[in-house]
């Protein structure tokens, strides 16, 4: 017998004592209340940050410099004169500068502490704190076919299949549109549908974009009825609006602005997303990337308070990283990750909800390079404390290509995430110590079938759905699969039997009734 096969029988018979093996998947098959499974939304993070407080300080310092010095550019009528209204001077020059009162000022009114809703009420997310959640988000424009190693343009139907996906995996908590729909040019009816595919492909929180201001009114009368009338959507909005105001550096987006107005007075929360490219549209040095995102968020949240104070709003510094020899986004960098947990820092300075993103691995494909890459730079952005993490799933090559197969490696990977920003509980009971006496002064000298063990094993473990923990025999014995292809079976598995429902077929007929041949989602491609 060779030392490999004598390590794996001694393994297995110590797994036999005291009928450890069996008892443990007799715990294990019991299913868990949410709150005491081992990963779940919300965990507290904040256990890293990059920034001392000193260096919180100085960003502050020179954020409100800035505004007041240099302002910004291009400002709608609106736009002007809401923020003039609010304060803020309007120069010669065409820029708006802020003085730090009326900065400071919506900083301590602004909304915090609120919830992003689902249409099922248990995938709710309060934003709060350090309280971490994972998603998806983007604008890729191919859909990663891992079977054939190539890149295709996305479609409507893969943006929903990846709602429905999303559905069912515990560690992914919302579902921004990750995807556009190539085969849609129309951008109303590029809008429309995209949301129109999210929504009724999950029931957790869905972001979304517009493109101009007149495409949020078709999507507003959807999302009502959905809802069962518009009173019930704003009490509980389960859309939010992904929202590029700024054109970094330091100007607005015109139509942007046109579509932030549209959607607050619509009862929107809108995630206020500045996304400047270091080296590029930022500053090269982190610091000064960090300083640039601040201050353009917080003129965003000026303009929402302005028009509508407390609205809900999400401070989204969202930076990305260049790779400086080439000019290319570089996504799945060690500075992208130091990049996104000082923005999670500066959320929590101001108390304001934080949203920046994560898991943007430069790899084309789900392999050794995208795992390192979303590992790293996710679950640092979870030890920060961020509280809502984008584009954590599903991504490839600096958010060009979209993979649903990542989707379902992606979630273990945020399973293991979630369970490092956990972190350790020590109790009384935790510490063990009448545990370690018992085993060591009366019991059989290990811990396999201990009460203790079989009691937390659920509650303090997380275990991987398609991640291999098989030993090297059972491995063998299995055919020798690897992460990649029992992805794809699974996905196949699920997008053959998953057709969520949350949205009653009779609400879906009065949907396409009142829209007629604007939902191009056929019926029978979501199940009939």
């Amino acid at each position: 017998m060779s030392v490999l096969e004598k390590q794996e029988a001694a393994a297995d018979q110590r797994s036999r004592r005291s009928g450890g093996r069996e008892a443990r998947r007799a715990m294990r098959a019991a299913p868990l209340a949410d709150d005491i499974k081992p990963v779940r939304a919300g965990l507290e993070g904040g256990s890293y940050g990059p920034l001392t407080e000193n260096d919180q300080e100085r960003i502050h310092e020179a954020v409100l410099t800035l505004l007041e010095t240099v302002g910004f550019a291009n400002a709608i009528p609106s736009c002007i004169e809401a923020l003039t209204k609010a304060g803020a001077n309007y120069g010669d020059d065409g820029r708006i500068r802020f003085p730090r009162a009326v900065v400071l000022d919506t900083i301590k009114k602004a909304a915090r502490h609120f919830t992003l809703h689902g249409q099922d009420p248990k995938h709710d997310m309060l934003i709060k704190g350090k309280r971490v959640h994972y998603g998806t988000a983007g604008a890729a424009v191919h859909l990663v076919d891992v079977e054939k190693r190539e890149y295709r343009e996305s479609l409507l139907q893969d943006i929903y299949d990846a709602a429905r996906l999303v559905e069912g995996l515990d560690n992914i908590h919302f579902f921004q549109r990750p995807m556009v729909p190539r085969d849609i040019p129309d951008p109303l009816d590029m809008d429309f549908n995209t949301l129109y595919a999210c929504v009724m492909g999950t029931s957790k929180h869905v972001g979304t974009s517009f493109t101009v201001r007149e495409n949020v009114q078709p999507a507003l009368e959807m999302l009502y009825a959905i809802a069962g009338g518009e009173e019930n959507f704003r009490a509980r909005p389960f859309v939010s609006n992904s929202n590029c105001f700024v054109v970094p550096p330091m100007k607005f987006a015109e139509d942007a602005c046109g579509v932030l107005e549209a959607c607050v007075e619509g009862g929107i929360p809108i995630l206020l997303l500045s996304a400047g490219q270091a080296g590029a549209t930022a500053p090269a040095a982190i610091a000064g990337a960090v300083v640039q995102a601040v201050a353009e968020v917080l003129v965003g949240l000026v303009y929402v308070n302005a028009i509508k104070p407390g609205h809900p709003a999400i401070f989204g510094t969202w930076p990305f990283v260049s790779d400086l020899r080439t000019g290319a986004m570089s996504g799945g960098s060690a500075e992208q990750a130091v990049l996104t947990a000082a923005c999670a820092q500066m959320a929590q300075f101001y108390d304001l909800p934080g949203g920046s993103a994560a898991g943007m691995t430069d790899s084309k494909l789900p392999d050794i390079q995208s795992g390192y890459e979303k590992g790293i730079t996710d679950v640092m952005a979870g030890l920060a404390g961020l509280n809502l993490v984008y584009e954590s799933a599903g991504m490839h090559a600096s958010l060009l290509g979209f993979c649903l197969e990542s989707l379902i490696i992606d979630n273990d990977m945020l399973g293991h995430c979630l369970r490092c920003v956990r972190g350790i509980e020590v109790t009384d009971e935790a510490l063990s110590i009448d545990t370690i006496a018992d085993v060591c002064l009366k019991g059989p000298g290990h811990y396999l079938g201990n009460e203790q063990t079989l009691r937390l094993m659920q509650t303090e473990y997380f275990y991987p759905a398609v991640g291999d923990r098989f030993s090297p025999k059972e491995w063998n014995e299995k055919g020798r699969p690897d992460i990649l292809q029992r992805a794809i079976i699974e996905k196949k598995r699920v997008l053959a039997e998953r057709f969520p429902r949350h949205v009653p077929k009779l609400i879906d007929d009065r949907l396409r009734a009142l829209f007629g041949e604007m939902i191009k989602l056929p019926r029978g491609s979501m199940g009939g």
